[in-house]
Order: structure tokens, then sequence, then C-alpha cells
């Protein structure tokens, strides 16, 4: 329950991506770019052509089938062949955990074999359209898509690290830390400033500073995780409503009471419903 996958799990539940631009190019012009430091992360398919990448004075060669994750704030020049430029699916867009940039300028580019070109180009030419589109159910479909090629890029590139990488900062780790502690004692009282002691915060700052990563403030977040350990127990165990109870850290009746406040049903009827 612990492991650092899922600590990783729990950033990514607070994950916003937005897509600002969503085209197909097959010309020359406008791929060629020398030394450019964008605000903003591309996501690329090569369908054919040829060409390079330098980021961060690391050169790339991308092929056609491949996809590939150009972090925001990176340094970057690309060229392309004027007999044969590349054809490629892209787009631009944001993608933070609260107030953090999920992948860094520091890191490399993130370059995969599509498993299925087919597929990928179905994602993005409906990203394509359905960013033109403009509306409230496009923009869910946009983020869908947008998030399903960012998934096949690292997890067809072996980046299943990344998260690692994510959290290997000063304040990302410090989280993690905090996330893990209240993970194994989600049994015991907690208390605002024990949390606030792991990363040598008063609690003042440790609330809002909390919050910029999780979207809630901490003790929010233990009652959340305390309720999502109640009802996994209540969907795929047997132990008794009062045993779950204890291992969320709450005397029956306040538990029964807060579990129906937070999910509309009492525990037994919950229960009922999910088995």
């Amino acid at each position: 329950m612990n492991n650092p996958g899922n600590i990783s799990g729990r950033l990514l539940q607070n994950l916003s991506v937005m897509v600002t631009h969503a085209q197909l190019s097959t010309r020359y012009p406008g791929w060629n770019r020398t030394k450019e430091t964008p605000s903003f992360n591309r996501l690329y398919y090569i369908d054919r052509g040829e060409g390079k990448v330098i980021l961060n004075g690391v050169t790339y060669y991308p092929k056609p089938g491949q996809l590939m994750i150009m972090p925001a704030g990176s340094t970057q020049t690309t060229e392309t062949s004027h007999d044969n430029p590349y054809a490629r699916y892209f787009c631009h867009f944001d993608a933070d955990i609260g107030e953090w940039p999920l992948f860094h300028a520091a890191n490399k580019l993130y370059i995969s074999d599509a498993p299925d070109p087919d597929a990928v180009r179905a994602i993005f030419t409906e990203m394509i359209q359905q960013f033109q589109n403009n509306d409230m159910l496009s923009t869910l479909r946009i983020q869908a898509s947008l998030l399903n090629l960012l998934a096949l890029c690292l997890e067809s590139g072996g980046y299943t690290d990344f998260m690692g990488e994510f959290m290997q900062t000063s304040d990302q780790g410090k989280l993690a830390n905090v996330l893990q502690y209240i993970d194994q004692r989600l049994k015991q009282p907690m208390e605002v400033e024990e949390l606030a002691e792991l990363v040598h915060l008063h609690p003042n700052y440790f609330i809002p500073y909390f919050k910029k990563f999780m979207g809630v403030p901490p003790m929010h977040y233990v009652q959340l995780k305390r309720m999502e350990l109640a009802k996994k127990q209540l969907s795929y165990s047997d132990f008794s409503i009062s045993d779950i109870a204890e291992q969320v850290g709450m005397e029956l009746a306040h538990f029964s009471k807060y579990f129906k406040k937070t999910t509309g049903v009492s525990p037994s009827a919950y229960r009922n419903s999910t088995k």
C-alpha cells in the first residue's frame, strides 16, 4: 500500500491538463526552430518524413511511427528535411499537479514507438476535430485523448518511473513522505501539527503548501483517505462495520455519521449496494 508507485498515483489524482492547440501539419515551414524555450509542452506523433530534435543539448532523430513529449521550458532546436519533411500530428498542452509542472524542463525528450499507429492517428484526429468544436463536451474528449496519448508514450517508451523524477525535487519529495506517513497511520489519530513537522513548516504555512499539491487541506485529505479505505473494506472484505471504523481510527458512531455525510448513504447501505 505504501510503495512509491502508490504515492505517485496519489499525486496524479490531482493532475490537471489543458490542450491549447491541436493540428496535423505536413508542411516544411513551421517545424524548423532554433533554441526555443516554450512555456507549454509539445506532444508529437511523427507520421512520415525525417529530421532531428535537439533538446537541452542532446540530439534525437525521431522516426515515423514514434510519439514524443517535449517538456515546457526545455531548450529546443528542431529541423526537418526540405525534400522529405515531417508529417506530424501534434498538440500543445499544459499539465500540472497542483502548482507544479508534471514534466520538468531539465528532463530528457520522452520518445517511444507507438504500439498501434492507426489507433494513435485516430486519437489525434479526434482531438483535432474536438479542438475545433470548442464546446463543453469537446473539452472532456480532448482531455481524454491527451491523457490516453501521454500514457501510451510513457508506457511504450519505458518511462513508467517518470513520476519518480517528478518526486526527486525537494518539494515533491517532502510531500511524498507526508503522503506515505498518512497512509501508514490511518488507524491512528493525526493532527496537522505532526504532519507539518515532517517538512519542518509551521502549520500556518504547511496547510497552503499541502493544498498546492493535493487541492485540499491536509486534514481534509486524511479524512478522504480514511473514507477511501472504508469503501474498499466495505466492498471487498467481510470485516464488520465496527472493525472498519477501528481501521480508519474512528469510533463507530462518528464513523457512521461521517461516512453518510461524505457518501450520502450509511456504511451498511453502501456495502449492500456494492456487494
